[in-house]
């Protein structure tokens, strides 16, 4: 059997120093937004390239304050894309602001910028563009237009950690950027997390201040506030995994390239493709085949566990019907959601399972 991904490795490959960071937090005393999570913020915000990191208790709970903080609220709108988990137009729902989708480019799959000036109305208060899959959209592109409209970018980031666009590595190009931490991201929690990072002190603030119960200092609330606290625990482990993160990433970089190698000229799937000027993290290995159902029975069949990022796209599905969006409205989106299977990709993974992933898969095409 070899699952989609195995978090029981990678625990194993780091237990000594996950199991002392959680006895230190328990003998502390101290469980939410302590000496961990500060620290975890600061060496957070390093990684990114950016000068401040506000970690929280989700990955939408992240997008949510980094929209509130940019001023968007009821009547607004927000454009993004539909090919998404739903966090990300969850979170712009929460602001009581409405989600205007844009399709996304064939190749990457991300914001297709081509598409975005026509969805912009003086109703617009802010893009956010989705790093999907572990690759990052055209910033350059996108920015230039937020530029034109005088739009912030609020990055979703939540499955980009480590993601670079011309060097620069996601969530420190936008206004802000969110990212979530929840167990299977390349970097994840042993429960939920997330972390908003910016180079803007104002937004540092505000954000600081909505993730608890919008408090300038002990029961003084100059704001509306949320719950959004990061506890200790999360801020301790993710502060291990964290030093780990780069030798993860080029892990997963390699086992993708030996994927892409061996599916070249596939019969059965087309290999996702990384941008020349991006370094994808690959948090998805994400192959499309016209006949996706089939193949990933095959593959079950063969005891290899593989994933739908995303089968039905936001804008199709009934808890956004009120949206008005209808089938047709956005092909590239569709088509992807209808093709895109994720075959298994972690850092344990050995090159011989990829060699048998790509092997059921080229026989399940010789056999069809």
């Amino acid at each position: 059997m070899i699952p989609l991904l195995d978090l029981k490795a990678q625990y194993a490959s780091i237990k000594d120093d996950v199991d002392a960071a959680v006895l230190r937090v328990l003998d502390s005393g101290h469980y939410v937004l302590g000496e961990e999570v500060a620290r975890f913020e600061e060496e957070f915000a390093r990684y990114c390239g950016t000068k401040h990191a506000i970690a929280v208790n989700t990955g939408t709970s992240a997008l949510h304050l980094s929209l509130l903080a940019a001023g968007v609220g009821p009547e607004d709108e927000v454009v993004t894309v539909s090919l998404t988990f739903v966090a990300t137009t969850a979170a712009i729902c929460y602001t009581g602001a409405r989600p205007v989708f844009v399709d996304v480019e064939p190749v990457t799959l991300t914001m297709d910028p081509a598409k975005l000036e026509a969805a912009i109305t003086r109703k617009t208060k802010a893009i956010v563009p989705v790093h999907l899959y572990g690759q990052m959209a055209d910033m350059d592109a996108i920015q230039a237009i937020a530029d034109k409209y005088g739009l912030p970018i609020i990055e979703d980031a939540c499955q980009a950690h480590g993601a670079e666009y011309k060097g620069k590595r996601a969530g420190s190009i936008g206004l802000s950027g969110s990212f979530s931490f929840y167990p299977g991201k390349n970097l994840g929690a042993c429960g939920e997390g997330g972390i908003i990072v910016t180079n803007d002190d104002e937004q540092a603030k505000a954000m600081r201040m909505l993730r608890d119960w919008g408090q300038e200092k002990r029961y003084h609330h100059v704001m509306k506030g949320y719950n959004y606290r990061m506890d200790e625990i999360q801020g301790a482990i993710l502060r291990i995994k964290l030093r780990h993160l780069e030798d993860w990433t080029e892990a997963r970089r390699t086992r993708a390239a030996r994927y892409s190698a061996l599916l070249a000229g596939s019969r059965s799937v087309q290999a996702p493709v990384a941008a020349s000027d991006r370094r994808h993290v690959y948090h998805v290995y994400a192959v499309r085949t016209p006949d996706r159902d089939h193949l990933q029975q095959a593959l079950r069949d063969e005891g290899i566990h593989t994933g739908l990022h995303y089968p039905v796209p936001v804008h199709l599905q009934e808890a956004h019907a009120d949206l008005g969006y209808q089938v047709g409205d956005f092909p590239v989106s569709e088509a992807a959601a209808r093709e895109v299977l994720s075959l298994p990709i972690y850092p344990e993974l050995t090159m011989r399972q990829v060699e048998e992933v790509v092997a059921a898969v080229e026989q399940d095409a010789y056999v069809s």
